[in-house]
């Protein structure tokens, strides 16, 4: 059986809770979809330090933390989807560099890669914006080659530009946002509301 595309586009950062579940959401539709996703990364704290900092240097108020944590906490359970305690943010951009990078090497190495990103932050705790910790992904993921140039080739500092042009057409102002057609669904997205908004576009698609 053939299943029918479904082209997308997901603003993300691996540092962004809510885009590690609606990613593992998301990745559920695969059942019925030949999904093909259009991964747009988007730095979300660029003043925080790449050694990491406590969490309360985002300075959230403390009710409004606390409930985005019970939430996060809660639907991580209700998905089976693993989940430490948060105790430290980093800084992501060299980790989204690497990400850009590694689609060089096609899908499996950069869905091998972009998988361990949000496991390594969310479950194991590591910092990914050390770069050390990094190459040790990097190569746990397949990647053989020098991943400098990651880094230090500029085409890929311009995909991050592009990325944060593309979201302000988009008029997205947050992480994750994923774009289905003309329908943008921000935030903590149901997967019923994946589902119905795939169907949508697929029909439309079709009609054409």
């Amino acid at each position: 059986m053939t299943l029918p595309e479904l082209n997308i586009t997901v603003y993300s950062d691996y540092i962004c809770p809510f885009c590690y579940v609606g990613h593992h959401r998301l990745q559920r539709l695969r059942d019925s979809y030949d999904l093909k996703i259009n991964w747009c990364f988007l730095e979300i704290h660029p003043e925080t330090s790449a050694l990491g900092e406590p969490i309360e240097s985002l300075d959230y108020p403390s009710e409004t933390w606390q409930k985005m944590v019970s939430n996060l906490v809660r639907v991580a359970k209700e998905e089976n989807i693993p989940l430490s305690t948060l105790s430290f943010i980093t800084n992501s951009k060299d980790a989204l560099l690497l990400s850009e990078y590694a689609k060089t090497f096609g899908r499996d190495v950069f869905y091998a890669l972009h998988e361990r990103l949000f496991t390594a932050y969310f479950v194991d705790s590591k910092n990914i914006g050390d770069r050390e910790v990094l190459k040790e992904i990097a190569k746990d993921c397949g990647i053989t080659a020098d991943i400098s140039p990651a880094w230090e080739d500029k085409k890929y500092q311009q995909r991050l530009l592009e990325n944060f042009n593309s979201a302000r057409q988009h008029n997205i102002q947050s992480v994750p946002s994923f774009v289905f057609g003309n329908r943008v669904l921000s935030g903590v997205v149901a997967e019923s509301v994946f589902r119905e908004a795939a169907e949508q576009l697929t029909a439309t698609q079709t009609v054409r």
